[in-house]
C-alpha cells in the first residue's frame, strides 16, 4: 500500500541481484512510495543478475560500480546527481561477500588476503560510499543512509566466519559517519540487523537452514522476511524517522532480546 512516504525523494540502492535480494525488495517499495531510484551493483553482478528487469519495472537507470574502487564510486555519485538534477535523499548499502566462506575456510584457518577483500567489499566500501557523498556534498539535508547487517556482529555464529568481523566494522563505520554527516547537514546513518533471510548471499552460509529454523523458534514474532525488511527501510528513508541516527536497529521479530522460548525448551526436552 502506498502512502507516498517518499514522494519526491531520490536515492541510490546498492546490491539488487535478483528478486530474492532485500535490495530488490527495497527498490520496489521505495518506488511504490514515490521515490526516484538509481540502481547499482558490481560489474560481475550486473552480468550474472537480473537487475535490468528491476530497472525496467521501476524506470531506474543502472550505473555499475565496484564498491572497492573509489573512481567507480565517485562516478556513481556524480552520475546519480546528474540524473536526478540535484542532490540525493537516501542510500542503501546492501553489499557483502566472503571468499573464505565461499572456499570453505573456517574462522580458525582464514586466508588473510581473502579476509582483507571481505572487509573491503562488506564494510570499508560503506565508508567509501559515504566519504564520496560527503566530499561531493551530494546528500540533501535530513537525508538517510542505511546498511544491512546481522546479529553475528554481536554474538558468535561459528560458520559466519570473518563476515561477523566485517559486520561489526560496518556498524562502527555507521556510528562514526552518523556523527560527521549529522553535523554537516543532518543526514542520519543507521544499520539494520535483519533476521536470517533466504537470499542468494544468505543461502551460501554453511548451516543456513539451521540458522533460519532456530531464529524462527527463538523469535516471538517469527523471522522478518525480505518484504518486511523493505518496509522498515522505507520508514528510515522517510521523514518520520528524522532523529534516528547512529543506531544498530534490530529487525528480527524479537530474536535479539530473547533468552529462550518455550518452543526451544520443549524441543530440547524431547531429545
Amino acid at each position: 500500500m502506498s502512502h507516498n512516504l517518499l514522494q519526491g525523494k531520490k536515492g541510490i540502492i546498492f546490491g539488487a541481484l535478483n528478486d530474492q535480494s532485500i535490495a530488490w525488495k527495497v527498490a520496489l517499495k521505495c518506488h511504490e512510495q514515490g521515490a526516484g531510484i538509481v540502481l547499482t551493483n558490481a560489474p560481475i553482478a550486473l552480468r550474472m543478475g537480473e537487475i535490468n528487469k528491476l530497472a525496467e519495472a521501476i524506470n531506474a537507470p543502472v550505473i555499475g560500480a565496484d564498491v572497492t574502487n573509489l573512481s567507480d564510486i565517485n562516478n556513481l555519485i556524480e552520475k546519480s546527481v546528474e540524473h536526478f538534477g540535484g542532490k540525493i535523499d537516501f542510500i542503501l548499502h546492501s553489499v557483502g561477500m566472503s571468499m573464505n566462506m565461499r572456499k570453505g575456510n573456517p574462522y580458525t584457518d582464514l586466508n588473510y588476503d581473502f579476509t582483507l577483500k571481505t572487509m573491503d567489499i562488506s564494510s570499508i566500501s560503506f565508508h567509501k560510499v559515504m566519504q564520496a557523498a560527503y566530499q561531493k556534498d551530494a546528500m540533501n539535508d535530513w537525508g538517510s543512509i542505511a546498511a544491512l547487517t546481522y546479529i553475528a556482529a554481536q554474538r558468535v555464529f561459528p560458520d559466519y566466519s570473518e563476515m561477523a568481523d566485517a559486520k561489526a566494522l560496518l556498524e562502527s563505520i555507521a556510528r562514526s559517519w552518523g556523527y560527521h554527516f549529522g553535523i554537516k547537514n543532518k543526514v542520519r546513518v543507521n544499520t539494520i540487523s535483519q533476521s536470517p533471510t533466504r537470499t542468494t548471499a544468505g543461502g551460501g552460509v554453511k548451516g543456513f537452514d539451521g540458522f533460519m529454523d532456530f531464529a524462527e523458534k527463538m523469535s516471538p514474532l517469527g523471522n522478518a522476511d525480505a518484504d518486511a525488511c523493505a518496509d522498515y527501510v522505507v520508514t528510515l528513508f522517510s521523514d518520520l524517522t528524522r532523529y534516528v541516527t547512529m543506531q544498530n536497529l534490530f529487525h528480527d521479530g524479537g530474536y535479539s532480546s530473547t533468552g529462550v522460548t518455550q518452543t526451544v525448551i520443549q524441543q530440547m526436552e524431547k531429545q
